[in-house]
């Protein structure tokens, strides 16, 4: 009698794994090295919510803090000082008012940081000073 060869019907997922694991790795380095630099929108609306603290981020970099002058260096820990000085530290909220035209990169380490305090962030932009038709 005369035995047949059967075909194996296996699939070897060796290779293949190994090409998504380099694909992933590509991925992940690529996209750590885009910056998304985008601006800020503009703001239509003429309400202010409530805050305990307030920063004020301009196109030219200058920075306040609750009113007072601050700088990129010196930012965090002002906030940190004025959140642990205030009434209201479990539900402290951070007022990020942004001039138009500052962008995401200036307002990211402020809401990393607000998020690390654990306490609210507000993104206020300001309003366009005249309408465009």
């Amino acid at each position: 009698m005369k035995r047949r060869n059967k075909v194996s019907a296996e699939f070897s997922m060796s290779s293949l794994t190994d090409i998504i694991f380099l694909l992933l790795i590509f991925f992940m380095l690529t996209s750590s090295m885009v910056q998304i630099n985008m601006p800020l929108p503009q703001s239509s609306s003429t309400v202010v919510a409530p805050t305990d603290l307030s920063v004020t981020i301009m196109k030219n970099g200058k920075i306040t803090v609750n009113g007072k002058p601050s700088s990129a260096a010196t930012v965090e820990k002002d906030i940190a000082n004025a959140v642990r000085f205030s009434d209201n530290k479990k539900n402290a909220t951070l007022n990020i008012i942004a001039e138009s035209g500052v962008t995401w990169d200036k307002i990211h380490p402020l809401i990393k940081l607000a998020s690390g305090l654990k306490i609210k962030a507000i993104i206020a932009t300001q309003a366009p000073s005249g309408k465009e038709k």
